[in-house]
């Protein structure tokens, strides 16, 4: 199955862009009434056929439309400080939107090695493992953002915070109510201040432990972001 990203399609005509065309054409080499997978990352799941192999703008027709593909009935937001490995980070947001997420916001912190990023690149990450895990959702990515900022935000759901100080916290697992909206804050490599973790409570997050293993920032995501699918399967 191939699968292209079309963002703008509206209608049963539709073409693709230069990039998109030229890997469609000239590197998979398909050709005139070939069948295509479009996806919109709204939910739109389409089944097209190719009309004009055009290279550059290549046309096809669409034969099939599913909107809502995929479509679940809970949310998962993670808030997570970027590494200073970029490619760490890239990581992350592969695996979270082929395990399956909604939202991802890049949290500035007072340990944040990593204080600005290419929010373009990342896109393109989170692009291709959409299409990769054949989905139809393309998982919002947000600017970086300061950390308390982000927790005066309103937020109607479950809220928590995973953190390594010595104090009482829930397993995930045990905390999570199967059908919701949740949002989890995943600090930076030095862990959340202990100011950063006292507004965070303040704020009405639950205080959380993944397990007895201490995480890379980037693994505590993959897991944070596994155990809310997989507790709602």
């Amino acid at each position: 199955m191939h699968i292209f990203y079309t963002p703008d399609i509206s209608g049963n005509t539709y073409t693709l862009d230069e990039p998109e065309s030229k890997h469609c054409v000239r590197v998979l080499r398909l050709v005139l009434g070939d069948k295509i997978t479009l996806v919109n990352g709204r939910g739109g799941f389409f089944t097209a056929e190719i009309t004009d192999p055009d290279p550059k703008r290549c046309a096809v027709k669409v034969t099939q439309s599913e909107p809502n593909f995929g479509l679940r009935n809970f949310q998962v937001h993670v808030a997570i400080a970027p590494t200073k490995n970029m490619e760490r980070i890239e990581w992350f947001l592969e695996k979270a939107t082929e395990i399956g997420i909604n939202r991802v916001t890049p949290l500035l912190c007072r340990y944040s090695e990593r204080k600005d990023i290419k929010h373009d690149r990342l896109e393109k990450v989170m692009v291709s493992a959409m299409k990769q895990s054949l989905k139809a959702y393309l998982p919002q990515l947000d600017e970086l953002t300061k950390f308390s900022e982000f927790i005066s935000q309103p937020f109607n759901g479950q809220k928590y915070i995973a953190h390594c100080e010595e104090q009482h916290r829930e397993l995930l697992k045990n905390a999570v109510q199967p059908g919701e909206s949740y949002l989890i804050l995943i600090g930076p490599e030095g862990d959340f201040s202990t100011e950063e973790i006292e507004l965070a409570l303040k704020a009405g997050f639950l205080p959380v432990s993944l397990g007895d293993s201490r995480l890379r920032t980037e693994t505590a995501g993959v897991v944070a972001c596994h155990t809310f699918n997989f507790l709602n399967e």
